[in-house]
């Protein structure tokens, strides 16, 4: 089948978390062609190049989040129509901004009334709607169309009338309360930033008569619940392609702790946080399947407003292979405490160094390696300068004798250094590896762990208990001295640790291994495919009633591979332009295929003149083979 993978900062340019799931996801399906559509959110990943992609990677379309939108990304109509949006596409525009805007701005469960088309207008929106989350669909569903039809949609957003209709809802009754405040430069910061948030809705992505995209393919995966799910929602919306959504990270927490130190005001932020929590509602309300990546994340789902239903956790798949040889060495009988990662403030090394010296205090010979550079929080670098000082401050280095040379118990090393040439090497060194975050995602440095057989002592923050699960000591965080107790026992009882290193790396291999990921994702395409119905396209698809069918597609189509290639070349040609009568539906039958006999119907050698003639059916989609549906005001 064919997959529309939609991702945002990362595959399959920037590396990072992102680029490493999906690269790991589209190798291990082979089965399936994949189209990448790519948003990329500042300039330093323009000039970046995808590395290889398998052969199975169709198409790689890629549009920034950043700048001025890119010529080269709009859509047909606005080519042809070769001018800007006229008085009528401005009335509309009014009024599903209106209530796109009353869609998150507002606190009122409908917001403000929209503003009114006059009366007998062609172009007058739908009825109005009670709920915001029926405003903010209405609006944005409403706003793809115009986009579709007309274009001109970035420079509409970023226009006057964008800034009063957004003024009018701050300042309503029924407003934020932290939007009351807003200024007009507040205003125009929010507005630019929602022409970049809605530019997929003016990406020529979509397809239409001639060109092939996401409404041709059979399913769209998006990696996110914000930017990236948009062109799933159109493609759900306008062609009823299914969407699921994988969401590793949350981007709602994402924006809400980037948000928390930006430089922007108050209102700015506040709505700005409106509008992504909206949209990730929206994405959840319409997607087929949620497969968040650990049960942190699904609460935070859940609370904004995804169905239990259609929540289902699938772990994040991670090489197993290069750690299984620390876990068939030697048990590691020295008294180190291991941390790798990333040094930033969520890390709290403060309250690991504090809890380092309660531990020697029991242990004497203990010794602690932070393993790792500065992370990239803005904050990271004098961080890590800090903890270096304070480190020095605790613990003076020792000597044995007085012509032996000092050394600190705290050392600061990174991966790749001669110490620790390789992030297996830094799991090796130590005996128990320790984590003190407050807070945190998806654990992985935990996972690692686990993967070479290390018992762990963690802080409860994010999905480490989830990730644990009982092969590992766990203790509240910002508690120095229960991390203190928990590091000394297992320093102190080399038995416990082994069996808590292989219980760990059981469970690890068990749940978090590439394989289970790409299996997981593998059933999950197939039996989205197969709750689907019939692709909402005119033609035969539908009955006279305007009702899908439910077999006009045929089950061996959603099959993994190319197997209507298989013995192609011992088999005689089909005629070209007909179209067996029994796949042809009675009201498009014509006067000599209705009085067929059924006789002339068995078998695959009758007479070519009993079953009747039909014109060659027309193929406007090279890429799926079937007509383009022509849904709403525009061409989709």
């Amino acid at each position: 089948m064919r997959i529309g993978l939609l991702t945002e900062g990362g595959y399959p340019y920037a590396p990072g978390e992102a680029h490493t799931w999906c690269e790991r996801l589209v190798r291990g399906l082979t089965g399936h062609d994949f189209e990448v559509y790519a948003l990329y959110p500042d300039a330093r990943q323009e000039t970046q190049l995808p590395g290889e992609l398998p052969g199975h990677v169709r198409l790689v379309s890629s549009a920034p989040l950043w700048g001025d939108f890119p010529a080269g990304h709009r859509r047909a109509a606005e080519r042809r129509r070769g001018r800007g949006p006229g008085r009528r596409e401005r009335r509309r525009f009014a009024a599903h901004f209106g209530d796109l805007v009353a869609g998150f701005a507002t606190t009122a469960p409908g917001g403000e009334p929209a503003a009114a088309a006059p009366a007998g207008a062609d172009d007058a929106p739908d009825p109005p709607v009670t709920s915001k989350a029926d405003r903010f669909a209405t609006g944005l569903y409403g706003l793809a169309e115009l986009a579709g039809e007309h274009g001109g949609l970035p420079a509409l957003v970023r226009s006057e009338d964008a800034v009063r209709i957004l003024e009018a809802a701050c300042h309503g009754a029924h407003a934020l309360p932290a939007a009351h405040g807003a200024q007009v430069k507040d205003l125009l910061a929010v507005t630019a930033r929602l022409e970049l948030a809605l530019r997929p809705l003016s990406l020529d992505w979509y397809g239409d008569r001639r060109t092939p995209g996401l409404g041709g393919v059979d399913l769209c995966h998006a990696t996110s619940a914000g930017a990236a799910a948009l062109p799933g929602l159109l493609a759900g919306h306008f062609f009823g392609t299914p969407l699921l959504v994988t969401e590793y990270g949350v981007g709602l927490r994402e924006h809400y702790l980037a948000g928390a130190a930006s430089p922007l005001s108050a209102p700015v932020r506040a709505l700005l946080a409106a509008f992504q929590g909206a949209l990730a509602a929206e994405a959840y309300a319409r997607a087929a399947l949620i497969t968040p990546g650990n049960t942190h994340a699904r609460r935070w789902q859940e609370r904004c407003g995804a169905d239990r239903a259609r929540l289902r956790t699938v772990y994040p798949g991670m090489d197993a292979g290069p750690f299984g040889a620390v876990a068939d060495a030697a048990a590691d009988d020295s008294k180190t405490l291991v941390w790798v990662g990333a040094v930033e403030p969520a890390k709290d090394l403060v309250g690991l160094l504090h809890a380092f010296a309660g531990i020697r205090r029991t242990e004497p010979r203990a010794t602690l390696r932070i393993i790792g550079g500065a992370g990239r929080d803005p904050e990271a670098p004098g961080y890590l300068a800090h903890c270096r000082a304070l480190a020095e401050q605790l613990f003076p280095d020792e000597a044995a004798d007085a012509r032996t040379v000092g050394e600190n118990p705290v050392s600061f090393e990174e991966i790749g250094s001669p110490e620790v040439p390789t992030l297996q090497d830094a799991y090796a060194s130590g005996a128990v590896v320790v984590a003190s975050s407050v807070v945190e995602g998806f654990p992985r440095s935990l996972v690692e762990a686990m993967f070479c057989g290390r018992a762990t002592v963690s802080t409860d923050a994010g999905a480490v208990c989830e990730v644990i699960g009982g092969t590992g000591l766990v203790v509240p965080p910002r508690n120095p001295r229960a991390l203190a107790e928990a590091c000394a026992a297992l320093l102190g009882d080399p038995d416990r640790r082994a069996r808590l290193g292989a219980a760990a790396r059981a469970r690890a291999l068990e749940l978090f291994t590439v394989e289970q990921n790409v299996a997981a994702f593998r059933g999950i395409y197939l039996e989205l495919i197969s709750h689907a119905p019939a692709r909402p396209a005119a033609g035969r698809t539908r009955d006279a009633h305007g009702v899908p069918r439910p077999f006009a597609r045929p089950a061996e189509s959603h099959v993994p591979g190319r197997w209507a290639v298989t013995g192609a070349a011992t088999r005689p040609a089909a005629p070209v332009g007909r179209t067996p009568s029994w796949a042809v539906p009675e009201e498009e039958r014509g006067p000599a295929a209705m009085a067929m006999p059924a006789a002339g119907c068995a078998g695959a050698g009758g007479a070519a003149g009993a079953r009747g003639t039909r014109q060659p059916v027309r193929r406007d989609d090279p890429a799926t083979g079937q007509p383009r549906p022509t849904q709403g005001r525009g061409q989709w």
